[in-house]
């Protein structure tokens, strides 16, 4: 199967003051299954992982909803406060839909950088470990050594880094970025997403892009980088096909299995 491990469904009407603001007017509108269904199709992707962006149940049972209506949803990544009180019980309430498969606190947009060392997040880490859940570290370059703690301490935990931590590639720094990500790849239980780097790139042209995803496929593997496409926002800086022509190009053909399909597959526990 080809799958895209990071795509994204909203409707404009339940984000009223939140992101994305009125000036990116390319994704400031509803997007569902039937804006990608064609995406997809073309493409010969096979099915997705749906991604939260708000932090909200409400969002996350939407995109539930959605999946229970839309075959080519394979898994949900939702949302919960990790650190509220009642956290377990919420997410065994949420894990009991069989397609809830991981969680992801929007960390770049948490004003504390150490907010995941935090000791009362220990409870919920459980929880999803009992439930078989995965976790989404949605970071900027910043992030990666809180997280590198993070990791550290939970090992059995499986842990992806979205969109490549957001690498600084529109303004060419590099090597605080590798540095950081090394160490974190050194970790078995840590993966990584070849998604959202064209979005980082800015006004640089597309082979901009290559350097650094180059470089995650050399540390991570392909048994541990997971595609995806982080369309609608990807529409703000590129095309559904030639972002996945760009990544099919960038990573070896042998490799192609794991890294579009594989590697998602087992790490969301897709079908399970």
């Amino acid at each position: 199967m080809r799958i895209d491990a990071h795509q994204h469904f909203w409707r404009i009407a339940d984000r009223v003051g939140q992101w994305p603001p009125p000036e990116l007017q390319a994704i400031r509108r509803d997007f569902m299954p039937d804006d990608m269904r064609p995406l997809l199709d073309a493409a010969g992707v096979d099915g997705t992982v749906l991604v939260q962006t708000m932090e909200s149940e409400a969002d996350t049972t939407f995109l539930l909803d959605l999946a229970d209506r839309t075959p080519f949803i394979l898994g949900v990544v939702g949302w919960t406060d990790m650190k509220a009180p009642g956290a377990p019980a919420a997410i065994a309430r949420l894990a009991r839909h069989p397609k809830l498969k991981g969680l992801r606190p929007m960390l770049q947009d948490i004003a504390d950088d150490h907010w995941i060392g935090d000791p009362a997040l220990d409870a919920a880490v459980a929880a999803m470990l009992e439930h078989h859940l995965v976790f989404d570290a949605l970071v900027l370059p910043r992030h990666l050594e809180p997280l590198l703690g993070f990791t550290r301490r939970h090992p059995d935990l499986p842990i992806v880094i979205d969109h490549g931590a957001k690498p600084p590639i529109s303004e060419g720094r590099f090597i605080d970025w590798y540095a950081r990500m090394k160490v974190l790849a050194e970790l078995p239980n840590v993966h990584c997403k070849l998604s959202g780097l064209l979005t980082e790139a800015g006004d640089q042209k597309p082979q901009a892009v290559r350097p650094y995803a180059e470089t995650i496929f050399d540390l991570f593997g392909p048994a541990r980088v997971i595609w995806g496409s982080d369309w609608p926002v990807l529409r703000l800086a590129g095309d559904y096909q030639a972002w996945l022509d760009q990544c099919l190009d960038i990573v070896p053909a042998d490799a192609h299995g794991e890294v579009f399909g594989g590697s998602a597959q087992r790490f969301y526990r897709l079908g399970a």
